[in-house]
């Protein structure tokens, strides 16, 4: 993705179900447990980059004795950072109590981040100041160890201010006003309730304080108070908790927006975020990792016993498609296919473009998360050139010398790599004032490969903003002077904000949208931009469920087409001498490719929950007011 636009967060969590003696006489070490937890956070450190958090608990501690240990950082390299404070405690712990090395119980007691529970986060803030403050996990401190709560997720929620007003309702005063800490002290509420609820009863049967506790740890039912908690949520979410007693579970939403991957076996019960994540660190099969269901918790017990329990009836499946497109690790064995998929099939509007004069193209990508769908794409380009070696041998007949037919076998796709990305300079691009000067340097490009009459075909995984393209990537390679410059995106265009994890928040930001704006005012139609507003304010006090999206007015006088002429229009200038195509993955694509994601709301305004809706039009609002805000 030439546009960097931020990538959502990442989960982890590890519940070890055997002693950690186990582990040390199985594996060598008492630190099994957080050294899989680095490798799973190392391992999707691809979705949040801006902070990380570790957190873990140990069971069956005694009084006086700490149990939950938690570090977070927001240092450049913040997972190195984390297991490097971790290792520097463990080490010194180790080397002034050397009597430790072989005694699990006395490293469980004595040393932080030793336990059997364990709770992974890294971090891409889409919104909200980069404070070490704003990463998960976020703990709900109480001296009663069930009512101790630890929570991280990879969510956006829509509906933050009603949630707030509710949690307000009940006589709670939020620190803050975020989503996380909102479903935070939604779910603590709920946990605190019935924790005093069984009490009561247990007191009733002739329990007394001490005695109650580990039988509440038993009774408590995590399902019933998550369907409590989230009965009013309107967002996309996998979100990980740890009771402090030892309950652990992850929540995914209805729509299945947000993606939450489970492995079990008699040792460990791991979620993760990604497929690949647990296959790789764990060394288990594709099919052995599940994916947990829209709407459902997996939720492992003191005990140990795993329940799968359906918090949320599951609404029609809209798993993100981002994800498949660009967000998570290519190694996952699905996603590679349908990558390769995206570029195939767009092959045939390739061609159509170079005027299926392949002799004179080169084919490269940018940047390198676009691999895979180029590999899909050059795949269907040989192909289809074997198809033409073919037929003009034929038609040669026997007219056609051995020579001949050498030199029109020897015919290739031509494949460079003609721009690199100089990571180097990323870290310079700080301000608006310099911004621009240094995004024209941010790649390189490879001389000497193209020729004066060649096309260049460059493929992305998608075009959001069009920032890179306009100011640093069309002009470095129309310096190679090719006649033509055809830009393919492997996602359709991006026509709306999204609301449930992605930093796509403002509509005019996307290129798209700009280019459907000035459409209008080029077919004297941009009436319909204020009309589109004054619809849009009306909704402002209605019920989710009865608001429409009217955005989409914005867009229906026009073909992807159309758009996507006025697109290469927006982000050429006079400056450049090739001339400029840009071409778009069809929706009806994406869905071939991905047929098990089909959230699409970005592309098509098919927002899964009624609160997405919500967010469009305020967001229009925002564009028409001069706003520059958050639409949630």
């Amino acid at each position: 993705m030439s546009d960097a636009i931020k990538h959502e967060c990442g989960i982890a969590v590890i519940r070890l179900l055997k002693p950690l003696e186990y582990y040390k006489e199985k594996y060598g070490t008492a630190f099994y447990g957080v050294n899989k937890m680095y490798l799973m956070m190392e391992k999707q450190h691809n979705r949040g980059q801006d902070g990380a958090g570790f957190a873990s608990i140990k069971l069956d501690t005694k009084p006086g004795e700490r149990y939950i240990s938690r570090v977070r950082s927001i240092a450049q390299q913040p997972i190195q950072d984390i297991f490097g404070q971790i290792n520097d405690r463990i080490n010194s712990a180790l080397k002034t109590n050397p009597e430790y090395i072989d005694d699990v119980a006395a490293q469980k007691k004595n040393i932080p981040y030793v336990g059997e529970v364990l709770l992974g986060h890294v971090r891409y803030g889409t919104f909200g100041k980069n404070s070490v403050e704003s990463v998960h996990p976020f703990l709900r401190q109480n001296n009663w160890m069930h009512r101790n709560l630890i929570m991280a997720g990879n969510f956006n929620m829509t509906n933050v201010k009603e949630l707030f007003n509710n949690l307000i309702e009940l006589g709670q005063h939020p620190k803050e006003y975020t989503d996380t800490i909102t479903v935070m002290e939604k779910i603590g509420h709920f946990l605190d309730d019935a924790v005093s609820k069984i009490y009561k009863d247990l007191k009733k049967e002739g329990y007394n304080k001490r005695d109650a506790s580990p039988q509440i740890a038993e009774r408590l039912k995590v399902s019933k108070i998550l369907k409590r908690a989230a009965k009013n949520w309107d967002g996309g979410y996998a979100m990980a908790g740890l009771i402090g007693h030892g309950d652990m579970f992850v929540l995914r939403d209805p729509a299945g927006i947000r993606p939450a991957y489970y492995y079990k076996d008699d040792e460990v019960v791991v979620v993760a975020s990604e497929r690949p994540v647990i296959q790789t660190v764990f060394n288990v099969k594709f099919e052995d990792v599940k994916e947990l269901d829209p709407g459902q918790a997996i939720i492992t017990k003191k005990s140990g016993e795993v329940r799968f329990k359906q918090i949320l009836a599951p609404l029609e499946r809209k798993s993100c498609s981002f994800e498949r497109i660009y967000f998570s690790r290519g190694s996952d064995a699905e996603i590679y296919k349908e990558r390769k998929m995206l570029g195939k099939l767009l092959m045939p509007k390739v061609l159509e473009a170079i005027d299926n004069d392949t002799k004179n193209t080169v084919f490269s990508y940018i940047p390198n998360t676009a691999e895979t769908s180029f590999f899909g794409m050059i795949e269907t380009a040989e192909s289809e050139l074997n198809k033409q070696k073919t037929k003009t041998i034929l038609n040669g007949q026997r007219n056609i010398s051995a020579e001949e037919v050498t030199e029109i076998l020897s015919e290739r796709i031509r494949v460079e790599k003609i721009a690199i990305k100089d990571v180097k300079l990323r870290t310079f691009i700080t301000d608006d004032s310099s911004r621009d000067d240094l995004v024209a340097h941010v790649y390189d490009v490879t001389y000497g490969v193209i020729k004066p009459n060649d096309n260049l075909v460059i493929i992305d995984d998608s075009i959001v903003r069009g920032t890179t393209l306009k100011k640093s990537i069309l002009k470095i390679l129309d310096r190679l002077n090719p006649k033509q410059i055809v830009v393919v995106s492997s996602a359709p265009q991006i026509r709306y904000p999204d609301c449930y994890g992605i930093d796509m928040a403002k509509l005019e930001g996307l290129v798209a949208f700009r280019a459907a704006l000035a459409l209008l005012k080029d077919h004297n139609k941009y009436h319909i931009v204020e009309d589109v507003y004054k619809k849009c304010k009306s909704q402002v006090d209605l019920k989710d469920k009865n608001v429409k999206n009217y955005v989409k007015e914005i867009y229906e006088l026009f073909t992807d087409e159309e758009i996507s002429l006025k697109i290469a229009e927006l982000l050429s200038d006079a400056s450049i001498n090739a001339k400029v195509k840009i071409l778009f993955q069809p929706v009806e694509n994406l869905h071939k490719a991905c047929p098990k994601n089909l959230g699409d709301w970005y592309f098509t305004g098919d927002y899964p929950t009624d609160g997405g809706n919500r967010v469009v039009n305020r967001a229009f609002i925002n564009f028409y007011e001069g706003n520059n805000e958050r639409a949630y």
